[in-house]
Formats: C-alpha cells, structure tokens, sequence
C-alpha cells in the first residue's frame, strides 16, 4: 500500500471512529468538569429520585479519589445538604440548570448536622471527596457535563 492510500484508509477509519466518539462524549455515569482548573473526569452514581437523594452517600467508609455522586433535580431549587450518616470529608459542587458551576462547598465535615447550604437555582450536585475540589481549581463557573444536563441549554454540551 502506497503512502497515499494508507492517509486515505487512516482518514476513512478515523471518520468511522467519529460517531462512537461522539456518544462516548457523555455517559450517565461520568460527569465532566472544565475550568480554570483544567478538566476532570468522576465516575458517578445518579441519585435522581427523592429516595436515592436522601441516602446520598450514607454509611460509606470510604470513596474512590476519581468517584463520586451526581444528585439530579427535576427542576432548579434552593438545595440544601447536611452529613448526618455520612462517614467520609466531602466538597459539594452546586449546578445551576445550564450545568454552570454556582458555588462549591469544600471539606463537609462527616456526621454534621449543620446544613450546608447550595443556594437558589441548584439543578445539579456532584458530591466528590473532601478537598479534591481546591485540588483541581474547580471553582464556580466551571462547567459540568452529564446528560441529565438539558443539551438545548447546556453551557458543554455533549457532543
């Protein structure tokens, strides 16, 4: 095979790669995180109905550092967490609708009853463990992306 038939069969086979890649963009158990920080990958668990968003991450000892709990609200609200039960430090990343990240909450404190409070027009809380936000510059504005995320509004949709 000459050199320009393999620069053709490497462009066909990467254009047949496209649409894979393009679903692969987003999964429901992944979110993603772009920033000033850079752009980070949690695996995740989908805590979308009243019961799941109330154990959270209850009674775990421990998480892994590139896990975490994506919490999914019907409509944007005022969210508003506490760790009773929770064994493990954790940060709360609060996103608004657009998946636009509006406060993060560093180092929860395990078995606090304070409440934690994310703010008005929450849609989404990613809960990863305790300090990794500062870690990897994950500040508000940051964007989130996940399905659950609206892609008509998305601030990073998937692809």
């Amino acid at each position: 095979m000459g050199s320009g038939n393999a620069a053709v069969w490497l462009i066909a086979a990467w254009a047949a790669a496209l649409p894979g890649m393009a679903a692969a963009a987003c999964a429901v158990d992944r979110v993603d995180l772009r920033g000033p920080g850079g752009q980070q990958r949690f695996t995740v668990e989908v805590a979308d109905d009243d019961a799941e968003r109330a154990r959270g991450l209850m009674f775990r000892e421990q998480m892994a550092m590139s896990s975490g709990m994506l919490f999914v609200y019907d409509q944007p609200r005022r969210a508003s967490f506490w760790m009773r039960n929770t064994l493990i430090p954790l940060d709360m990343i609060f996103a608004d609708a657009r998946g636009v990240v509006t406060r993060v909450h560093a180092n929860a404190i395990p078995r606090d009853e304070t409440p934690i409070d994310g703010g008005e027009g929450v849609q989404f809380t990613l809960e990863i463990n305790g300090g990794l936000a500062a870690r990897m510059g994950i500040v508000p504005g940051a964007e989130l992306r996940h399905p659950a995320v609206s892609q008509d509004i998305a601030a990073w949709p998937c692809e």
